[in-house]
C-alpha cells in the first residue's frame, strides 16, 4: 500500500477558519507523508474559495485542490474520496486541528493494520463538562465517537463501506462509524485533535448536548434521515 494520506476538508462558508486550518495541517505533518489537501467546497458564498486558492498557489510542501460539489457534507466528503489520489482518506472538519504528527501515527496504525479510526478529543473551552466529554473520548466505546474527532480510512475499506450515506444531511460520519464498529475496524488514537466549542458557545452547552443526546437516541430508536434531519433544522440550525 503507498502509505500516503489524502486530507478531505468539506467547507461551506468557513472564511473565518480554513487558512489558519491549512496552515495548521502544513506545518504540523511530514510532508512527504501527504499526497494532498482536498478541500471540497459545497458552493461558499464568503471569501472561502479565495483563501484556499490563495493556498494553492503558495503551498510548496503539500498539494492543495479545491473542488466544488453539492451542498451536504456526506456529498461533499464522497466526492473528495472520489477525487482522491491517496491510498489513505483523512477526513476532517474544517473546525478540528489534528495533533502534531498527525500523519505518522495514522500511517503508524495502517501498518498495523488498523484500518480506519480517529483520535480523541479536545474542546477550545474550559468548561468543566465539555473536559468531561473529552476525557471520555480516549475510550473505544461506540457512544463517545462523533465526526469531529476527524475519521482515518483505506480507500479499499471505504469503498468496500460504499462511503457515507447521501441520505444523511446531519450524522453521516457517525452512520459509517456505525459501519466500522459492526466489523471491528476502528481504533482510536491516544492523541487529542482540538475542535471548536463555536455550536456550544452559541446554542448554550447544556442545551445543546441535549438536541445531540436526543438525535443520538432517536436514531438509536430507529429514525430516519429526515426526522433526524427535521429535528436538527428545528432546534439547531
Amino acid at each position: 500500500m503507498n502509505h500516503q494520506l489524502s486530507i478531505i476538508i468539506p467547507i461551506f462558508n468557513e472564511a473565518e477558519i480554513i487558512g489558519d486550518l491549512l496552515k495548521h495541517l502544513i506545518t504540523h505533518s511530514e510532508t512527504n507523508l501527504i499526497k494532498e489537501i482536498l478541500v471540497v467546497d459545497g458552493g461558499s458564498t464568503d471569501t472561502s474559495s479565495s483563501i484556499v486558492n490563495h493556498f494553492i498557489s503558495e503551498s510548496k510542501e503539500i498539494p492543495v485542490r479545491i473542488l466544488t460539489s453539492e451542498k451536504g457534507r456526506a456529498k461533499q466528503m464522497n466526492f473528495g474520496a472520489q477525487h482522491a489520489k491517496g491510498e489513505i482518506l483523512y477526513f476532517l472538519h474544517a473546525d478540528s486541528f489534528p495533533p502534531k504528527g498527525y500523519d505518522q501515527y495514522i500511517i503508524n496504525e495502517i501498518k498495523k493494520r488498523n484500518f480506519a479510526g480517529c483520535f480523541r478529543l479536545q474542546f477550545d473551552h474550559k468548561h468543566w463538562w465539555l473536559r468531561i466529554a473529552s476525557w471520555f473520548t480516549q475510550f473505544s466505546w461506540r457512544a463517545c465517537r462523533g465526526g469531529d474527532q476527524s475519521q482515518f480510512i483505506t480507500k479499499s475499506l471505504f469503498k468496500d463501506i460504499g462511503g457515507f450515506d447521501e441520505a444523511y444531511i446531519i450524522y453521516e460520519d457517525n452512520i459509517l462509524i456505525n459501519e466500522l464498529y459492526s466489523r471491528k475496524e476502528f481504533v482510536v488514537i491516544n492523541k487529542k485533535i482540538r475542535t471548536s466549542a463555536r455550536l456550544y458557545k452559541k446554542h448554550g452547552i447544556w442545551k445543546l448536548q441535549y438536541h445531540f443526546l436526543a438525535i443520538y437516541v432517536k436514531r438509536w430508536l430507529g429514525a430516519s434521515a429526515e426526522e433526524l434531519y427535521a429535528y436538527y433544522k428545528k432546534n439547531i440550525c
